[in-house]
Formats: structure tokens, C-alpha cells, sequence
């Protein structure tokens, strides 16, 4: 038979309640003892979603192992017990289905008060609209771990972008030589032969007269003319550098983030 102070301990470290094939089938909720001889009689499993849900198993042929509760039933077999509230006190009717249920003798008109301690030894009986208060005064019990306070606490990531400076490219000034034709216009002079026949006037008669009467002559005139001529020089045109000009641009940043949500069940039977 088990005893309360072993209960007391499965309690304190968040025990479990777990069938022979070792399958977890809820966390410990409260423990029952008879008003008579205040042994444990019963303890409820909390089951469901966040534990919300509680379910009577007799402590008969029970035995403790580590920290955890082995029981002679299986998970199902729990969980398809007859609904008795949890609320601190078990009934003889409510302890008489229980028993034919389980297919154990007992009963007989005894009734069962909720036995469960915490730390300090207090009575740690049920709480407001049926929950358990543990030894801090928290309403409910955190049954994935030690229980810190009366709320839970959801976080999310967000993401904090900021940027940093890296290099893009390089960009070079770079001078080579080119050929191209030019083509322009000079204007240039020369000289062209044109004959002028002018009369003998008393004027220019003695030089007409001057020489022989019938003689060969010939008499000859140097002609000039202008060519383009050639020459290069270089001449600087401009000067050119390399600058920087900043520009912003928008970037769209994709990523996952994770986020908690807090979820209730059973809250049908919570008082407001």
C-alpha cells in the first residue's frame, strides 16, 4: 500500500501517471484520502489538452517508480472512467461507480477528501472553480514542469534587419589611342598666265621701236602656287576622374520567424 509521504514526493517532482507497459497516461493531479485513516485511496490524471481533463484511479495495486506512478490499467481504460469533478471532495455514490468501474470491492458509504501537500506540508486542496492551487497560491499546475506562477508566457521572434557595408565592383579609368580621319578645307592660291595685248600710242612707240626689226624672241614668266602643308600637335581637351555617388534603394528581406500560441481546452466548466 502506498503511503501519503510517498505520494507527497511524486507530487513534488511533477510525477507522472504511466500504465504497466509503460505508457504514459497523464500527469498527477490530486491525491484522495479516506476521512477515516487518511491513507490515499484515489489520485486523478490529468489528461487532455494542457491537463485540463482529470480522471480517477484507485490507488490499489498501484507502485511508484523514480518519478513516476505505475498503475494496474490501461490508458484507455483511465481516460473512459466515469466524469467525477475533481473539486476536493468524493462522494459515496461517486466513489460506488468508480468501484464497479474498476471492477474492485470497496466503498460502503466511506467518503474521500482531496490529501494533497506541497513542500511545506499545507493542505493543498482544490482550488477555484475546480482547479488545483499549488504551494505558491497559482491557480492551476504546470504539468511539464515545475509550476512558476499563475500564467503562462507566450513568446515570437521578430526579426531585426540592419545592413553592413561589403564591395560590389571595381570601376577603372582607362586611356588608349585611337586613328581617325579628319578631313577639312584650306583654300590655297597660285598664279595663272593671262595675256594683255595693249596699242602702240606715242606712249610706249620707243619701246615698241627698241630692238631689232624682225627678230625671234621668247620671253618667259615664273608662276607660284600654295600648298597645304601638314603638321600635328597635341593639345590637352579635358580632365577626367573617378567619383562616388550614393543612392538608396529598397530591398524586400523574407524570413521565417516562429511564434507561440496558447491554446485552451475545456473551458466549459471554468466560472467567471
Amino acid at each position: 500500500m502506498l503511503a501519503k509521504e510517498h505520494i507527497d514526493d511524486l507530487l513534488d517532482r511533477n510525477g507522472n501517471v504511466v500504465s504497466t507497459d509503460g505508457d504514459k497516461i497523464g500527469s498527477i493531479g490530486q491525491v484522495y484520502a479516506d476521512d477515516d485513516s487518511g491513507q490515499p485511496t484515489w489520485v486523478t490524471v490529468k489528461t487532455g489538452l494542457f491537463g485540463t481533463s482529470e480522471s480517477f484511479v484507485p490507488l490499489e495495486g498501484a507502485r511508484v517508480d523514480g518519478d513516476d506512478l505505475v498503475v494496474p490499467y490501461s490508458k484507455d481504460q483511465v481516460k473512459d472512467a466515469p466524469r467525477v469533478d475533481a473539486d476536493g471532495h468524493l462522494d459515496p455514490s461517486e466513489e460506488d461507480r468508480l468501484y464497479a468501474y474498476y471492477q474492485i470491492s470497496g466503498g460502503g458509504g466511506r467518503t474521500y477528501t482531496d490529501a494533497s501537500t506541497g513542500r511545506d506540508g499545507d493542505n493543498n486542496s482544490a482550488g477555484t472553480a475546480g482547479y488545483d492551487t499549488d504551494a505558491r497560491g497559482s491557480v492551476g499546475h504546470d504539468t511539464s514542469g515545475p509550476t512558476t506562477d499563475d500564467a503562462m508566457t507566450r513568446s515570437e521572434e521578430r526579426l531585426n534587419v540592419d545592413t553592413e557595408r561589403q564591395t560590389a565592383g571595381r570601376a577603372r579609368l582607362r586611356k588608349y589611342v585611337t586613328t581617325e580621319n579628319v578631313t577639312t578645307t584650306v583654300p590655297v592660291e597660285r598664279e595663272e598666265v593671262r595675256i594683255e595685248r595693249e596699242p602702240i600710242t606715242d606712249a610706249n612707240i620707243g619701246a615698241a621701236m627698241d630692238g631689232p626689226a624682225i627678230s625671234e624672241e621668247e620671253h618667259e614668266v615664273i608662276l607660284h602656287e600654295e600648298r597645304p602643308v601638314v603638321d600635328k600637335e597635341t593639345v590637352p581637351v579635358e580632365r577626367v576622374r573617378l567619383d562616388k555617388d550614393t543612392v538608396t534603394d529598397e530591398v524586400i528581406v523574407e524570413e521565417e520567424v516562429r511564434r507561440e500560441r496558447i491554446e485552451t481546452d475545456g473551458t466549459g466548466d471554468i466560472r467567471r
